[in-house]
């Protein structure tokens, strides 16, 4: 595991979210979503959910995840600092497919970015609302 640009490009925060972060070191470690969960102690569908990006581990299970998937809370939280190897498959990629790939990346963290912000302006709308009545 080392720290070099092209880890840090592939795995990025530009290229990649949490959720592909936590299965790329899931299985790097030859881990199911299964057994990762019996491991760290959660519901499978959690593990689903983190992997999904449709929801996020709190600081104690993230640094539990972190040791057990042997990767720095860092990288996986951001893509930077000690993590596991890009897939060999990129490598085999056209470069069409790739910028496909690196597109459709990008919209998935973005839609996420843009549903937590409207989670965040609804659940403020409620309390004005609240306030008002």
């Amino acid at each position: 595991m080392t720290e070099n640009s092209e880890l840090r490009d592939w795995y990025s925060g530009d290229h990649a979210t949490f959720g592909d972060r936590l299965t790329a070191a899931r299985e790097a470690q030859g881990l199911t979503q299964a057994q990762f969960a019996k491991r760290l102690g959660v519901k499978l569908r959690t593990v689903q959910g983190w992997e999904n990006d449709t929801s996020e581990p709190r600081a104690n299970k993230l640094q539990m995840t972190a040791g057990l998937l042997n990767v720095s809370l860092r990288w996986l939280l951001t893509g930077d600092g000690d993590g596991v190897a890009e897939p060999a498959t990129q490598e085999n990629l056209a470069e069409d497919a790739q910028t496909i790939l690196n597109d459709m990346r990008g919209l998935r963290a973005d839609l996420t970015r843009v549903s937590n912000e409207l989670g965040r302006m609804e659940k403020r709308l409620r309390q004005i609302v609240k306030e008002t009545i």
